[in-house]
């Protein structure tokens, strides 16, 4: 039986503390975000102004360098893939997988991005359609290219950041037996004076990009929960006391999630969210306009590989569309560098014993052939339904953008219980979410430890809800998206740092034989 390392790692990092059990990491974070959480509740327009200044003027003035570093982390991932080093075992080669196939792509695609494509499903395809850039809207070339620029944005470039910022930290973790942190591939591979301070800022800001990114998406998912009420059970749901009332309630369930053991609680959650998910979008296909939808399918497979060069490297400076690709395009890959650490660190947990072969397979190929297929479906229908329906469907949906998937369904039979259905896997996507960033969190504040303790991840939970509150005091969905890209900014640096350390410690292994 292959040792685990948890015990080696914990034992010789236990009296590294600075400050008994708790470390400098954990207090140095939990003081900013409480103090974060409190301006937001008390000035939440100042708040909101500062986030939203900040975020908009650098994604504006350094928009070339975010495109040019995603794609070049999708380049280096599909590298890795195919390279020399493919068939490197993420652990000892005698390591076999710690969960199997089905569950391992249920967690990871939970934690990564689960919510988020039932948010933007319907949404995303419709307001390109409907007012795409540099191009006339409402027509079958602006329908054509919303479904491409939709994957885009969800597609290689997001899972391919995700992909690295994971094989990264199961490699040093799982490989090299060391801590499971954001500053481990620093430590182990530069010196210098002032390396323990570099390492204890990074772990620093690794921790606020995660808890930063999951709370701002915690609230968006708050506010289309209270939509769906909203369809639903016709009840007024615009208010203050109802969004603390439904983010009480997902917190309390993501917190006794969070008390059980990582193959309990996010394990059985994820996968039975999947099933809900797959049912959804199998009726949305085979109960609405199916040959339409399938042909979307094949036909954006294409579309999408065949304009993946090139908008790898477009940010419209001809056209003065600047504004534009910096709240949809840069925002939407900052997010994905945002979710990083998160999303890396939980991923790299579940993934021991996998190649990096199978690992970028596993995190890039099979999630992003999902996601057409889901924005061909949930966009399709959208799209069929305002080309060929009555109408009106893509202004409803501009109007407000957390009601267009409750407003899809009342175009189906079943309505009530299609609803009904993704009211409960948007609930159970932010829990595995949140319970996901819980159980991260705990990992990087006590010294990278596998199995962290129940007190400090219940201790991140109730953070995390707080600055959640926190940002749904303003009210709609944009100060949510700044306050979750906002973590990303300063950590696209120490990614890049990460990403250095690891390739100098990799030419160092004896390839493997195939």
């Amino acid at each position: 039986m292959v040792s685990h390392p948890s015990t080696e790692v914990n034992s010789s990092l236990a009296e590294d503390s600075p400050v008994g059990d708790f470390p400098l990491v954990f207090l140095v974070s939990v003081l900013f975000c409480g103090v974060t959480a409190v301006w937001g509740m008390v000035n939440p327009l100042q708040m909101s102004g500062v986030a939203l200044a900040a975020t908009s003027f650098l994604l504006k003035n350094l928009d070339w360098f975010f495109l040019l570093m995603c794609t070049f982390l999708l380049i280096l991932s599909v590298s890795l893939a195919f390279g020399k080093y493919s068939h490197l075992k993420l652990g000892g080669d005698d390591e076999e997988p710690e969960f199997s196939t089905i569950s391992w792509l249920a967690m990871l695609f939970s934690a990564g991005m689960g919510c988020g494509l039932l948010f933007w499903g319907v949404a995303e395809p419709m307001f390109h359609f409907m007012d795409p850039p540099n191009m006339e809207g409402r027509t079958p070339e602006a329908a054509r290219f919303a479904m491409v620029l939709t994957n885009f944005h969800w597609g290689f470039h997001a899972w391919g950041i995700y992909a690295l910022s994971a094989l990264v930290l199961a490699y040093f973790g799982f490989r090299k037996k060391k801590p499971y942190l954001c500053s481990t591939p620093i430590r182990e591979t530069f010196s210098g004076k002032y390396i323990d301070s570099i390492c204890h800022a990074t772990d620093v800001i690794a921790v606020l990009s995660v808890v930063f990114g999951v709370a701002g998406s915690l609230a968006m998912g708050v506010l289309q929960v209270c939509s769906g009420l909203n369809a639903v059970f016709h009840v007024s749901t615009d208010s203050i006391p109802v969004y603390m009332g439904v983010l009480g309630l997902i917190t309390v369930a993501f917190m006794i999630s969070a008390s059980t053991s990582l193959d309990k609680g996010i394990k059985i959650l994820s996968n039975l969210n999947m099933m809900v998910a797959s049912f959804l979008l199998l009726f949305v296909i085979f109960a609405g306009p199916a040959r339409f939808i399938l042909e979307i399918f094949v036909n954006t497979l294409g579309d999408y590989a065949a304009s993946l060069p090139k908008l790898s490297f477009h940010l419209y400076p001809y056209e003065g569309l600047q504004g534009w690709s910096a709240s949809w395009t840069l925002t939407y890959l900052i997010w994905w560098v945002a979710w990083g650490p998160f999303v890396g660190i939980f991923i790299a947990r579940i993934s021991r014993g996998r190649t990096i072969r199978q690992f970028m397979i596993g995190v890039i190929f099979l999630p992003t052939i999902f996601s057409i297929l889901w924005f061909s479906a949930f966009g399709g229908a959208g799209l069929y339904i305002e080309i060929f329906g009555g109408g009106g469907f893509g202004e409803l949906v501009r109007e407000d953008v957390t009601k267009a998937l409750f407003a899809l369904f009342e175009y189906y039979p079943m309505s009530m219980v299609l609803s009904s259905l993704a009211l409960f896997s948007i609930f159970v996507f932010l829990v595995t979410s949140a319970d996901s960033a819980t159980f991260v969190l705990g990992m990087m504040t006590s010294h990278g430890a596998l199995n962290p303790s129940t007190k400090r991840k219940l201790t991140w939970g109730v953070i995390i809800s707080l600055l959640a509150a926190s940002t749904l005091f303003v009210g709609g969905v944009e100060v949510p998206k700044a306050i979750a890209i906002s973590g990303a900014i300063p950590f696209s640096v120490i990614l890049l740092l990460q990403i250095v350390a690891f390739f100098r410690t990799l030419r160092k292994e004896d390839i493997p034989s195939k």
